[in-house]
């Protein structure tokens, strides 16, 4: 595979990365929970960044590196939306671009111009005229509103819904990857400086294996979003997201943490990236809706697609498995236990899961298995 960018690819990054540049910091006399900056939004409009990924050179790896660079700035404009998923509605439409997910409160969703409705696996599209929204106060960052009219609604037909959901975990896999990096960035700063028993908090070997874990699940994030962006595959998407989500919720934890008392104050910026990465954690349905969703692309890919009887019977025995085991209190992260806990008996969840799952394939494949008694073997 060749990682090599192409001379306009790379006209491109260098742009965005310059215009980013400019509002990469914070001013002393902000402490608030919210920071936006049309300066930025303005600027990326003027230059036409809006348009990467309807340019054939381009498409959408090239948006996707836009987004993830913009992200980490620590203002919150919509970029995501309309750089990757914009492009991708059919008819036309304008940005900016929030989504409406089960009705809930949504990032830009007050001034928002397009609006995507998502019920489910049912999408619809609505323009946000005539006082459809209002702006709602949040913690999260994100300058947030919620749907209180009913809009003259554009339903979309089962594939062209399937293809707007995927594009939409790309763009939020993408943003998560950028405002990772950023949390990250930020930390490695405040532990290069700050001392303790006369040396920076960065030279202690626990620290650094804490924070060369969370900069190798930040890579992870952003190659799998790139990956995503480059193939737009329903499966590469929803892998993105559940591991965008599922590092999401110990970087953000970790990075506080590391951070000390000056992490749970406003003067310190690190909650502009950790706070939005709290309203994505939660995204279309939050880790158990992409875990599901990286099963079922899975079981197509091996061929149980649901047209036969045994198919569906295996969709139906996954799916109830998850739902039987799936605690609902997961789907946040906050959800007022012990940190350590949660993420110690998420990690044995998922172990379980993966070697239910795989003793499960086993047998249903052993119908087709070559040799007789393999798979009790490999059981």
């Amino acid at each position: 595979m060749d990682f090599q960018l192409s001379d306009d690819q790379l006209a491109i990054t260098d742009a965005v990365n310059r215009i980013a540049q400019q509002f990469d910091h914070v001013s002393p006399d902000f402490h608030g929970f919210v920071l936006t900056d049309d300066a930025l939004d303005n600027e990326l409009t003027e230059n036409q960044f809006f348009e990467i990924a309807n340019i054939p050179e381009l498409g959408a790896l090239t948006a996707a590196m836009a987004v993830e660079r913009l992200a980490r700035c620590p203002c919150a404009v919509e970029t995501a939306l309309s750089m990757l998923v914009l492009p991708q509605l059919p008819g036309d439409w304008e940005r900016p671009v929030a989504v409406v997910d089960q009705g809930r409160p949504g990032r830009f969703v007050h001034n928002a111009k397009t609006l995507i409705l998502v019920e489910g696996e049912s999408v619809a599209l609505a323009r946000n005229e005539n006082g459809l929204t209002e702006a709602v106060e949040s913690l999260y960052a994100y300058p947030m509103g919620r749907l209180i009219g009913v809009p003259d609604r554009m339903v979309l037909n089962s594939q062209d819904a399937a293809k707007v959901i995927a594009w939409l975990r790309v763009a939020a896999a993408t943003e998560m990857a950028g405002l990772l990096q950023a949390a990250v960035d930020a930390t490695v700063e405040h532990l290069s400086v700050r001392k303790q028993f006369g040396r920076p908090l960065g030279a202690f070997q626990a620290l650094r294996h804490r924070m060369a874990d969370c900069a190798v699940l930040v890579g992870g994030v952003r190659w799998l979003a790139l990956k995503a962006a480059y193939s737009g595959q329903p499966g590469d998407a929803a892998l993105a997201l559940s591991h965008a989500q599922e590092s999401g919720t110990r970087i953000a934890y970790d990075m506080h943490q590391m951070m000390g008392a000056m992490g749970m104050t406003l003067e310190m910026s690190l909650h502009l990236w950790t706070y939005r990465i709290k309203a994505l954690l939660s995204e279309l349905g939050g880790r158990g809706a992409q875990a599901q969703a990286v099963e079922s692309c899975a079981l197509t890919d091996l061929g149980m697609n649901g047209q036969a009887g045994e198919d569906n019977e295996l969709r139906t025995e996954v799916r109830q498995w998850l739902t039987d085991n799936v605690p609902s209190d997961w789907r946040h992260a906050m959800t007022g236990v012990d940190q350590t806990d949660f993420v110690a008996a998420q990690r044995d969840w998922f172990f379980a899961y993966r070697c239910w799952l795989l003793r499960l394939l086993a047998q249903r494949m052993a119908r087709w298995w070559p040799v007789p008694g393999a798979t009790e073997n490999y059981l």
